[in-house]
């Protein structure tokens, strides 16, 4: 019989004792070993778990920044162009009629390409009519005679020349009101036997004096009308053409186009003056714009169908130095503001674009941020994040509040100067803006910890952080503005204008608005009539030496209206009426 398992057991009783002990333990080592295996895959399970919801968290996260982030991009292009547009808080002519002067010529192929058309003459002639298109009759005229002086109105051997009657000449003019023609008149004069002199008596001509187009159809009235109607009021030059039919003035496109660029090389040096002047300001503001340019095909000849992006900048000087200038270029590459700025030492107030980077590189030229590029960004993320955007908000309102009550401060101080104005206002944000502006950098660090990464109120967050040593510079010197909002207002003139003419065909006329841009500007900034000084300033500059440029800078022309209006009040009696004009008629 086979011995069974109890058979082998010792009979011990010590040793059987040791062999369950031993067994027991053996159990209790596997059974922990069980556990452990247990607990290591609980944790695994658990591990793997909070691996998946992570990432289902961080999906979440993603899924809804890029949703807020649509949201904000939707909200704004339907701001754009449905919603308000503040952001309030609770809580020449040369071929045509002549030409300009010997040292202008005109580009005849950019005023062709600018007027879409060939570039049109009024000298065509016919059987019916030799010469210049006579202007209509119905017009009314207004005589100017050019006579010789006294000491012209005798020949070589001292005796006395008669008049024998004069040359016409008619240009066309414009005044508020309506178009008028004024009629030049230069008498000839010659000796009293000139008839029975077989030698060839000398005949004299008055000369007239200079025109901005010489021997043009449009007088400084009309150039200044139509360069105003086009830039400052928007008005599209194939609408003024129709404007001036209806007058019975038949005026070609390409013609005004003609106009335009002559006038703008006339005035060119006069813009160029004010560049100067604005680079002795202590700050500049300046932003930029785009423009549309119609694209051409191989050497410029053939149209593509498709537009360029050109820029146009304004540079706008500080209150010592008031103008406004445009420039245009042809891309947004940095080369064109380090160029224009080349020389300047001072501050610069600009956005955060990138083609301001390389200008601080410098180091003679310091950054000064925008607050209110800073503000629109929480603005901006006000729907998908409303209760920071309304905490930052609020804090930017504080700032704003500080420069209303320095300007209140300085409006009791007429007679203050512009240093005691600039030190009242420097001692109010020392002592109120920079608590303020401290207050604003804890609260970003710690909220920059908590928003999702690629949500607006991030964005708005880290563009404010990035910008934080630029947007901290006005709080150190009182003739630095919060913000840089005087540029982007200058730019408004470019952007209603845009949305009439659409664009410029070639570069050479993008220069061309842009130099007459500057004078419209910088004459509404001094609150004068642009037509009106447009007219003043094209009817005398080309004749006014190179060194006498500065009586037409709009302040000085100004300061000089203010002056001769003085002097008439002073001088009419008390109680007088202003004297009436009346037209009259035609001869």
């Amino acid at each position: 019989m086979a011995p069974t398992c109890v058979d082998q057991l010792p009979d011990d009783v010590a040793v059987l004792k040791q062999m369950v002990i031993e067994h027991q333990a053996a159990l209790i080592g596997r059974q922990l070993q069980i556990e452990q295996i247990q607990r290591e895959a609980a944790a695994a399970v658990a591990r793997r778990e909070a691996q998946i919801e992570q990432i289902k968290r961080e999906a979440a996260e993603r899924i809804e920044a890029e949703r807020q982030r649509h949201k904000a991009e939707v909200d704004a292009l339907l701001r754009r162009f449905y919603g308000p547009r503040n952001e309030r808080f609770d809580p020449m002519q040369l071929l045509l009629f002549g030409r300009l002067v010997d040292t202008m010529p005109l580009d005849v192929k950019a005023v062709e390409q600018e007027a879409g058309e060939k570039l049109v003459s009024r000298r065509a002639r016919n059987r019916h009519n030799h010469g210049r298109g006579a202007l209509p009759a119905h017009l009314p005229r207004e005589i100017v005679n050019h006579d010789l002086k006294d000491a012209e109105k005798v020949d070589a051997n001292g005796k006395p020349l008669v008049c024998i009657g004069y040359e016409i000449s008619e240009q066309l003019e414009f005044r508020p009101g309506g178009l008028f023609v004024l009629q030049h008149r230069r008498f000839k004069y010659a000796p009293a036997d000139y008839q029975q002199s077989d030698t060839g008596a000398k005949i004299v001509i008055a000369d007239k004096p200079p025109q901005p187009i010489e021997k043009g159809l449009p007088g400084p009235g009309l150039l200044a009308y139509v360069i105003t109607s086009k830039l400052a009021d928007h008005l599209p030059l194939y609408r003024q053409v129709r404007i001036l039919a209806r007058q019975g003035v038949h005026v070609a496109q390409s013609s005004m186009c003609g106009w335009i660029m002559a006038a703008a090389e006339l005035v060119a040096p006069l813009v160029l003056l004010m560049n100067k002047r604005i680079k002795r300001s202590k700050s500049i503001h300046t932003d930029e714009t785009t423009v549309r340019v119609q694209a051409r095909g191989p050497s410029d000849k053939l149209r593509t169908g498709k537009c360029r992006t050109g820029r146009i900048w304004d540079w706008i000087g500080d209150a010592a130095n008031p103008y406004i200038v445009f420039e245009y270029t042809p891309d947004r590459t940095n080369a064109w503001p380090i160029a224009w700025l080349k020389g300047y030492q001072g501050y610069l107030q600009a956005d955060a674009g990138s083609s301001y980077a390389a200008l601080y590189s410098l180091g003679t030229i310091i950054e000064v941020a925008c607050w209110a590029h800073a503000r629109r960004r929480f603005f901006n993320a006000r729907d998908t994040d409303p209760l920071r955007s309304a905490q930052m908000l609020e804090m930017i309102r504080q700032l704003y509040a500080v420069e209303d009550e320095a300007a209140e401060l300085i409006a009791t101080l007429p007679d203050a100067t512009s240093e005691q104005a600039d030190a009242a206002r420097l001692d109010l944000r020392q002592r109120k803006s920079v608590p303020v502006l401290q207050k604003i950098k804890a609260w970003l660090d710690e909220q920059v910890k908590l928003v999702l990464p690629r949500s607006p109120m991030a964005e708005a967050i880290n563009y404010t952080l990035n910008q934080w040593d630029a947007l901290c510079v006005y709080t150190k010197h009182g003739f630095l503005n919060i913000d840089n909002n005087p540029a982007e207002r200058a730019l408004k003139l470019i952007a209603l204008g845009r949305k009439n003419w659409l664009f410029v065909h070639n570069d050479k006329f993008g220069k061309a608005y842009a130099t007459l841009y500057s004078l419209i500007a910088s004459a509404q900034r001094h609150g004068l009539d642009p037509q009106a000084y447009l007219r003043g300033v094209l009817a005398q500059i080309m004749t006014t030496p190179m060194s006498e440029l500065d009586q037409f800078l709009p302040d000085v022309w100004k300061a000089r209206l203010q002056a001769e209006e003085a002097a008439k009040k002073a001088t009419s009696p008390v109680g007088a009426s202003p004297p009436v004009s009346v037209p009259g008629p035609g001869p």
